[in-house]
């Protein structure tokens, strides 16, 4: 009875998504209002953005797209429509965006990503209709890999007891499926590699990583064709069954591993809270969250790779 009684309950106002708690960074809340997005699926909110600027550029997390004629953008109060993709990086999984829009408030980039473990950061909670909401937390780990769950995969399902490979099902989230592979379509050669059983595959494909493409030779009807596949983590692709992690995490992003470096930290939110700015005491962008791993660990683009990324990007887009 006295352990029980001595057990105390910190007060709700400081907790992390506490009032006094989300009063103190009022300051990054502001930032996040003018220089997130808010990518929209109809009226529903699927991700964040990070806006790179002020004329309509934002960049965001490429497998939460929505897609169909309700895909908008918000950025303060305003909500803008149409939305173009203008280019997609498959390996960081990031793709920019342009609307019509003036005047935006592009994000300043932190100098360097090198910052201690314990180092306070904040990023995009959820949003009312006018304004924006913050999560705070801490840099939890060293930057690092995070490599393909299950090593990466091209997205089919061969036949069985076929003396060729003849594909008998396409994965729909794959990028075989991306590349119009079909049922009864035969592989023939990888990377300019002939391959004629699973083993030759599973030996080009094993130092390769989730998100670069390989160029594959197959035969339709008696013809050949070369098309570039896009490279998928296995795990991610073929879902086995949860391990007690995810059971407890709640709504983890689909693609959480193949990314090549990520800061990591401890913000709560779920997967539709990924793609905006992960910013540090002074409001500058020190990355760019990318997945919702599990319960208590969320993964960032540093800002070094941010910043190559949406040059990069802006250059294949012609701007």
């Amino acid at each position: 009875m006295a352990l029980a009684t001595a057990q105390q309950s910190l007060e709700s106002a400081y907790r992390t998504t506490g009032t006094a708690v989300v009063a103190a960074f009022e300051p990054q809340r502001k930032v996040l209002q003018s220089s997130s997005a808010v990518i929209l699926d109809g009226r529903k909110e699927v991700a964040y953005g990070v806006v790179i600027s002020p004329d309509g550029h934002v960049l965001t997390k490429a497998s939460e797209l929505p897609t169909g004629e309700g895909f908008g953008v918000t950025v303060d109060q305003t909500v803008y429509r149409p939305v173009k993709v203008l280019a997609v990086d498959a390996t960081w999984d990031v793709a920019l965006l342009k609307v019509e829009a003036a005047g935006w408030v592009p994000v300043t980039y932190a100098p360097t990503s090198a910052v201690p473990q314990g180092t306070w950061v904040v990023a995009n909670g959820a949003t009312t209709r006018t304004a924006r909401r913050l999560l705070p937390g801490i840099v939890s780990a060293k930057t690092r890999e995070i490599p393909a769950t299950g090593g990466a995969a091209l997205g089919v399902v061969l036949k069985a007891k076929s003396k060729v490979l003849e594909i008998d099902a396409v994965n729909e989230k794959s990028g075989a499926k991306e590349a119009n592979l079909l049922p009864g379509d035969v592989i023939v050669s990888i990377e300019g590699r002939k391959v004629k059983q699973l083993a030759d595959i599973a030996e080009i494909l094993k130092d390769r990583k989730a998100g670069t493409t390989v160029k594959l030779v197959y035969r339709r009807e008696g013809k050949l064709a070369t098309v570039e596949v896009r490279l998928a983590a296995r795990a991610e692709l073929f879902s086995e069954q949860a391990n007690r992690n995810d059971q407890m995490s709640g709504d983890f992003s689909p693609r959480r591993s193949g990314f090549p470096r990520v800061m990591q930290h401890d913000i709560l939110g779920s997967r539709s809270v990924v793609g905006g700015p992960l910013l540090d005491l002074e409001g500058r962008c020190i990355g760019m969250n990318i997945a919702r791993a599990n319960r208590s660990e969320s993964y960032a683009i540093p800002v070094e790779d941010l910043k190559e990324l949406a040059a990069r990007l802006m250059k294949q887009a012609g701007n």
